[in-house]
């Protein structure tokens, strides 16, 4: 048996990119509302017994994390004790004498999990809640740019949101498809939605989204019937979606846009 020493919590969903929709689901789990920041990382080591001060900490921490930045831009791959950053060229090169066009060719990284994260996951069990309420919401955010769903985004191309009774519909005030910051400022999609299906968008992101990370939210005054919601309804996405470096897949080796 094995030894669980934590438990995700995690919510079914219908899975929505297969057709037997009846029977098939997938698993969400229910992450904690805020996302942990260096500042939170090193405040937990502080109130682990730390003979340094926050302050002192939470500079070394982010010096680490621009050394890691900066031996990246070099071309190294570099291992921490939690991941590996590997450098790759994606994009198709035609001819053996082809040059980089970025256009066509993307820098960008792959993450491999370490070792030593590994082995604390094997010590992470799965709670099935139960199969969460089949009404408005997002499923699924793809980058139609790298065919990923992995939360990363990227500006001034589509994405497709996955869902349900997200049509885009209503005159009221707020009505659109929007791009959180952290800081509450709101982005809206400005230009017309390609598609625009209750259970399907193609929404293009605002090229001048700097990097971060942003919660994908949705107003719309659509129903399933005739009549209009008088008052729209919000709808948000759980994952944090990400511009620029930072991003996390769900796989073994997800891309970092």
């Amino acid at each position: 048996m094995a030894n669980y020493t934590k438990f995700w919590k995690v919510w079914l969903r219908l899975n929505l990119l297969t057709k037997d929709v009846d029977n098939d689901y997938t698993a969400e789990v229910s992450t904690m509302k805020n996302t942990l920041r260096n500042e939170d990382i090193a405040q937990r080591i502080v109130d682990e017994g730390s003979e340094y001060k926050y302050d002192t900490l939470l500079s070394i921490i982010n010096q680490h994390d621009r050394v890691i930045r900066e031996a990246v831009m070099d071309g190294y791959s570099v291992l921490t004790k939690t991941c590996q950053y590997t450098p790759r060229v994606a994009g198709s090169w035609i001819g053996s004498s082809a040059k980089f066009d970025p256009e066509k060719h993307k820098v960008t990284l792959d993450l491999i999990l370490a070792s030593e994260m590994r082995e604390s996951l094997s010590h992470v069990g799965v709670e099935v809640l139960t199969v969460k309420d089949s009404g408005a919401n997002i499923g699924l955010v793809t980058d139609t740019t790298t065919g990923l769903s992995n939360d990363t985004i990227t500006p001034g191309d589509d994405i497709r949101i996955d869902g349900d009774k997200i049509k885009i519909i209503g005159e009221a005030e707020g009505v659109g498809v929007f791009f959180i910051a952290s800081d509450g400022t709101e982005h809206p999609v400005t230009r017309r939605l390609t598609t625009n299906d209750p259970k399907c968008l193609l929404a293009r992101v605002p090229s001048d989204l700097a990097d971060g990370q942003y919660t994908l939210r949705i107003v719309t005054q659509f129903s399933n019937n005739s009549t209009l919601l008088k008052d729209p309804r919000t709808i948000e996405y759980e994952r944090p979606l990400t511009v620029g470096n930072g991003g996390s897949g769900g796989g073994d080796r997800p891309e970092i846009e």
